[in-house]
């Protein structure tokens, strides 16, 4: 359908892709431990929808732009870089009270879960190595002559999609089950902000190493 071969390789590739702990597992624990199942999967359904934009990028050749383009490719590193740098720097230097007061009130997190899905889904739609991602992915399992090859880069884009983000909500009930006894703690939750900072510090320095290939 639409061109697409060795659709079963696909999805256990895309599943153990998924399954790989990585910087957005990193989020999304980290967002879990300090809010609840709902911080992560806020993260989760963020990174999921910058992982969309990705994807429809590819299908319109948005991606292949970006990779070929180095003046593309400089803007959009730079920006995803201090994006990233400026709310790790915003976490890192949170008071404890603040943390506190952001994390859980008699068990109900007050921290806005619209600003975690939107840091989620930015630092994952500015990430130029997640664009080149789905560029060199997807078209491994399109053949050459598709008559529709934008349509099976969004199909196989979507099923990647829906898979990550089903284990992406699973760890973060796991991580938050886990984590209850944690979130009674002012002192572990400021260390655990600092940790979420300091890994958002980490990715923005990562994104401005990249170099176009």
């Amino acid at each position: 359908m639409f061109g697409i071969h060795d659709l079963l390789l696909f999805l256990v590739s895309g599943l153990l892709l998924n399954m790989t702990p990585g910087p957005d597992t990193a989020y999304i624990v980290g967002r879990s431990v300090q809010m609840g199942w709902r911080g992560g999967a806020a993260a989760a359904l963020g990174i999921s929808a910058g992982c969309l934009v990705h994807v429809f990028g590819s299908a319109i050749g948005l991606s292949a732009l970006l990779t070929a383009s180095a003046t593309a490719f400089a803007v959009v590193k730079w920006a995803g870089a201090a994006y990233l740098v400026y709310l790790g720097v915003t976490q890192l230097l949170a008071r404890r009270q603040m943390v506190r007061e952001e994390s859980v009130v008699a068990g109900t997190p007050v921290v806005r879960l619209r600003q975690v899905f939107w840091q989620g889904a930015l630092t994952n739609i500015l990430n130029p190595k997640v664009a080149m991602f789905f560029l060199a992915f997807l078209p491994q399992f399109v053949a050459a002559d598709a008559p529709h090859k934008p349509l099976a880069f969004l199909l196989l884009g979507a099923i990647f999609i829906v898979n990550g983000t089903m284990w992406c909500l699973g760890v973060a009930v796991v991580a938050a089950r886990a984590a209850r006894r944690v979130r009674g703690s002012s002192a572990v939750m400021l260390w655990l902000n600092r940790a979420i900072g300091g890994l958002l510090v980490y990715l923005g320095v990562r994104i401005a190493m990249l170099e176009a290939r």
